[in-house]
């Protein structure tokens, strides 16, 4: 009996810890190029149950064999195993944003921060008032040659996510720049947008702010080749992977399992106590 409580409470442990990833997930539908995570439980050791009555080893041409058949298993409860984030592309939202992009295909574009350099898809960047690519948090976002720097109304990024300005803006960064100066024909190539992947990407950790940080399980980022290189749309944003409808179906599931276990506890503590007050006076 006393197993019993252990088992329910474990398996109220596993649930409350799911229904959080699922409401953390419900909360950021909305947020940029959120992906959403996933815990998955795994059963403590089972012990297996034979008939005792029957122990012992028949003899035969081929070996042995054991007279106490499985019949059955005695589960010890659950532990939650991992949580791990579900990296399933978003779909394309249009902003007409210039400085909004999305991307299409593996990988996370670089951003340099004060703890190190951190990963994201999150592309809904602004222009720092040092006139730098940065995310709305105030992080740079990096280039293959370093933080890209560049103006409003002056600049455009290919599929590949190399970054063109005009040569006005080269020569005199400081100058202000209307569309209507704007003449494509003599652009030149900044930098390339810094686009890296990872070994196991099942294993980013979040850092928060929709950035994320390598780890031995990851491995170190590596700067993705041409030929591999997910595609940058700008004027776009990736919404996040989250389905509402699915979500709220397991929102139920893990409640109906919750009071399930109560349930089970609240057996086990009747059962006991009948056994301690009633059965131990006889």
């Amino acid at each position: 009996m006393i197993r019993g409580l252990y088992t329910g409470a474990s398996g109220m442990n596993a649930q409350q810890i799911k229904l959080d990833a699922i409401s953390n997930n419900l909360a950021n539908i909305d947020t940029t190029a959120y992906k959403r995570d996933v815990a998955i439980h795994k059963s403590f050791a089972q012990l297996l149950l034979r008939r005792m009555n029957d122990d012992g080893l028949l003899k035969n041409p081929f070996g042995s064999q054991d007279l106490a058949p499985v019949i059955g298993t005695l589960g010890t409860g659950v532990e939650t195993n991992e949580l791990f984030t579900e990296f399933e592309q978003g779909s394309f939202k249009e902003t007409s944003n210039d400085f909004d992009l999305a991307l299409e295909g593996k990988g996370f574009i670089a951003i340099d921060t004060p703890d190190g350099e951190r990963y994201t898809r999150n592309g809904s960047f602004i222009l720092g008032k040092e006139g730098f690519l940065e995310t709305k948090d105030g992080f740079k976002v990096l280039g293959e040659n370093g933080p890209i720097r560049i103006k409003e109304n002056n600049f455009h990024i290919d599929k590949d996510g190399n970054v063109f300005v005009n040569k006005t803006f080269q020569d005199d960064p400081f100058r202000l720049v209307s569309r209507r100066e704007n003449t494509w024909d003599q652009e030149v190539k900044l930098d390339r947008l810094k686009l890296v992947d990872f070994k196991k990407t099942r294993f980013l950790a979040k850092q928060g702010d929709s950035l994320y940080r390598s780890t031995e399980e990851s491995g170190d980022a590596k700067i993705q080749a041409r030929g591999e290189r997910a595609k940058f749309h700008q004027g776009f944003v990736e919404t996040s992977n989250v389905n509402p409808v699915l979500e709220m179906v397991n929102m139920i599931d893990v409640n109906r399992a919750y009071e399930a276990n109560q349930k089970t506890i609240q057996s086990q503590d009747a059962m006991l106590s009948k056994l301690i007050n009633e059965v131990s006076r006889v």
